[in-house]
C-alpha cells in the first residue's frame, strides 16, 4: 500500500488537488493520496508495474474501470471534477506512445485538438498549427505523414496536440520510456518546460528515477 503523502502548502487557483483519494482493487489499497499540485509544479508517482500508478491517472482523467473501488475527490482550479465525464475534465494525457492518427497529416493531428470555436476561422486555425510546430522545432512539417517523423518528433507533436486542446492540468503516463537515451533527456526538458511556461500542474507516473530527477519536484513512491 502507498504511504499517504504529506499535504502540500495550501494551493492557489490553477492547482490539481486530491482530497483523501483512495483506490482499491479486490480489497487491496493501491492509492492513498491527499495533496495538491500547484501551477507549474510536477508531482512524480513512482513504483513497480501493478502498483496503481496508471489507475491513478485513469481516475483523474475519468476512465477508471468500475472494478476499482474509489473514495475521495479531485478538484482542478477549485472545481470538483470527480463526477464529470472525461471530455469535460480539462486534463491532457500523454502516453508512452505518441498515438498520432495515421490517416491524418501532422497538421491534421494538431487541428483535431483545437477547440471547436465558431470564431476561429480556417486562417486562424492554420496560424495556430504553424505556431505550435514552430514552438516544437518542427516548422514546415504540417503536411508530413506522422510515420515519416522520428520518435522524438512524434513525441513533440503528441505534446503539442495535447496542449492545443488547452488543458488545465497535464497527466504523463511514462511518456519517455520508449525513447532512446539520447532523446529521453531532450524530450523530458521540452515537456517540463512547456508545462511550466503554461503554469500547468503536472502528474507524472514512472518507474524511472531519472524521470523524477528531471521533473525536479516532489516524489511519492508506491510499494505495490
Amino acid at each position: 500500500m502507498s504511504k499517504k503523502a504529506e499535504r502540500a502548502p495550501t494551493a492557489t487557483g490553477g492547482s490539481l488537488c486530491f482530497h483523501d483519494v483512495s483506490i482499491e482493487l479486490a480489497g487491496r489499497r493501491l492509492i492513498d493520496l491527499d495533496t495538491c499540485i500547484g501551477p507549474g509544479e510536477v508531482l512524480t508517482v513512482m513504483g513497480p508495474s501493478g502498483c496503481g500508478k496508471s489507475s491513478l491517472l485513469a481516475y483523474v482523467a475519468g476512465f477508471l474501470d468500475p472494478v476499482f473501488k474509489v473514495a475521495g475527490s479531485v478538484t482542478l482550479d477549485g472545481s470538483d471534477i470527480t463526477g464529470l465525464p472525461a471530455e469535460a475534465r480539462r486534463v491532457g494525457l500523454l502516453f508512452q506512445d505518441a498515438l498520432l492518427f495515421p490517416h491524418m497529416s501532422v497538421g491534421g493531428n494538431l487541428a483535431f485538438a483545437l477547440p471547436h470555436d465558431p470564431a476561429m476561422n480556417a486562417a486562424t486555425r492554420k496560424t495556430r498549427i504553424g505556431e505550435a510546430l514552430e514552438e516544437a522545432g518542427l516548422s514546415g512539417m504540417a503536411d508530413r505523414d506522422p510515420a515519416t517523423l522520428s520518435g522524438g518528433q512524434q513525441s513533440r507533436v503528441a505534446l503539442m496536440r495535447v496542449l492545443l486542446a488547452q488543458p488545465s492540468a497535464l497527466l504523463l503516463d511514462e511518456p519517455f520510456s520508449k525513447l532512446d537515451s539520447e532523446l529521453r533527456q531532450q524530450i523530458r526538458d521540452f515537456v517540463f518546460a512547456e508545462a511550466k511556461s503554461r503554469q500547468l500542474p503536472v502528474l507524472l507516473v514512472t518507474h524511472d528515477p531519472a524521470d523524477a530527477a528531471a521533473a525536479s519536484g516532489r516524489v511519492i513512491e508506491l510499494t505495490g
